[in-house]
């Protein structure tokens, strides 16, 4: 990786670091990335590739054991994300195309339960607390689910326009009052607070282009990155969010890249550092 910087700025520490950029590529186009969680490993990430031929990996990985929810045959249904419980580290939680959101047991190598969760695909699921979890839908819909009552589940959100697929969700660990999501082919992040249904508490509209991802700041309960298909990662302080902004709510710093960002994360163990990821390119950028 190789730092790059302007010299031209003044020589304050704080400018320093704050000008911080180091780079990756990659022989190949990025399909996924994150940071490692040790600490003793600083400055750690996986990325991995989506190619059309056998030799596709990710290295750091210990396979314990192959999850299948689906007694019925050795495929399941195409799986769409995945979340791992941090209060409960036994528990994953996994979305599919079809419509289910599955919640394994990993010591146990088996599915504690299965819910039909929405009407069409469940494109990705978020922990939210030991038993508690969301998920959102190409129905449109934000839902929770608490393992408790499993049975029902509280529609926190629905699309303005009938059946617009929501695609991402975030849940703020620093405050789980508020949660995140992407609608398809937006320029807009929705921001909820669970405890007001339905209406969000404040709408990002800055970017120019459809969003792609987003990441609560690990540190922060009123800090979020988005970043899209502008090349924009831009990130936010919500610490007003509820309050009338006229014009709506401006970013408080933004990076261009060189090419749409499809991929991003905050680091939880080096909470200075967010990784975005563009074509076969990985950047780490001092926050």
């Amino acid at each position: 990786m190789g730092a790059s910087s302007d010299p031209t700025q003044d020589g304050s520490d704080e400018q320093q670091k704050r000008s911080e950029i180091y780079t990756y590529e990659a022989p190949w186009h990025i399909y996924a990335m994150n940071w490692s969680v040790r600490r003793d490993k600083n400055y750690r990430l996986a990325i991995s590739s989506l190619l059309e031929q056998h030799s596709n990996r990710e290295d750091k990985v210990e396979l314990k054991s192959v999850l299948n929810g689906n007694k019925n045959s050795e495929y399941c249904g195409p799986l769409t994300s995945f979340d791992w419980n941090e209060a409960e580290p036994k528990r994953i939680g996994t979305s599919s195309i079809d419509t289910t959101c599955t919640i394994w047991d990993i010591e146990r190598e088996t599915v504690d339960t299965q819910l039909i969760a929405h009407d069409k695909e469940v494109y990705d699921i978020a922990w939210g607390g030991v038993g508690v979890f969301a998920s959102v839908s190409a129905d449109g819909s934000v839902r929770v689910f608490d393992l408790r009552d499993k049975e029902h589940s509280t529609i926190i959100y629905e699309s303005s326009e009938p059946d617009t697929p929501l695609v991402r969700l975030g849940w703020n660990k620093q405050d789980p009052r508020y949660m995140a999501t992407i609608i398809m082919d937006s320029a807009k992040v929705v921001v909820l607070d669970i405890r007001f249904p339905t209406l969000p508490v404040v709408e990002l509209q800055r970017h120019q282009a459809s969003v792609n991802a987003i990441a609560w700041a690990p540190h922060s309960s009123c800090h979020i990155c988005t970043a899209g298909d502008d090349s924009q990662a831009l990130i936010w302080d919500l610490s007003s969010m509820g309050q009338p902004v006229e014009g709506g709510l401006d970013p408080i710093l933004a990076y261009t890249a060189g090419a749409e960002i499809e991929q991003l994360q905050w680091s939880s163990s080096q909470p200075d550092w967010v990784a975005i990821a563009f074509s076969t390119k990985l950047q780490i950028l001092r926050v």
